[in-house]
């Protein structure tokens, strides 16, 4: 994941020298990266975004497969959709007050399962809110990408531990519905 000083707390600005570093650092793991996920602010809209992205040909350096998350709905336009369609993967996300749109960008998909993190830890263990319709409509969308996307070559899923507190049950209920081959992450 991009760092955060990169993409909160800068916001894209003069970062120059922290992109130069940290894809110094990532480099040497190129090959057993499936993507670098850069997770955009809640607050950080299309706009604003199109002209950072344009105006920084230091993004999305070749050598790398990049997944990109948004988290403001403005995102999901087809100016952005087109984009992205420069084999960067819009990052398919699942939160409690947003739900990207199933639109495939890129030869591959990477689902993002983000629970409640106002969950105590003291509660993991229990199923808190169940998740198993939301976990069916992601599968069918998957097997309906697998099946009709002939580009769409690898799934990565990552789901956080207050996504229901089900992060194993999640992936085997995933991959038993998908027929591609899964590359868990956590985060």
């Amino acid at each position: 994941m991009f760092p955060k000083v990169i993409t909160h707390e800068k916001k894209f600005k003069n970062v120059e020298t922290d992109l130069e570093l940290f894809y110094k650092r990532m480099k040497p793991l190129k090959y057993k990266l499936l993507a670098l996920l850069i997770q955009l602010p809640p607050s950080y809209q299309l706009k604003e975004g199109m002209e950072d992205f344009k105006s920084h040909d230091f993004f999305f350096e070749g050598d790398f497969r990049y997944a990109v998350e948004v988290r403001h709905s403005s995102w999901f336009s087809d100016l952005a959709y087109n984009f992205f369609r420069n084999n960067i993967a819009l990052v398919w996300s699942q939160m409690d007050r947003l739900q990207t749109p199933p639109i495939v960008t890129s030869d591959f998909v990477y689902l993002r399962l983000i629970g409640d993190k106002r969950l105590a830890e003291d509660q993991f263990g229990k199923i808190q809110i169940d998740r198993n319709e939301e976990i069916r409509n992601w599968a069918n969308n998957m097997k309906d990408i697998r099946q009709n996307e002939k580009d769409a070559k690898i799934g990565i899923v990552a789901a956080n531990n207050h996504y229901g507190d089900m992060d194993q049950e999640l992936l085997i209920f995933l991959l038993s519905k998908w027929i591609w081959k899964i590359y868990p992450s956590r985060t």
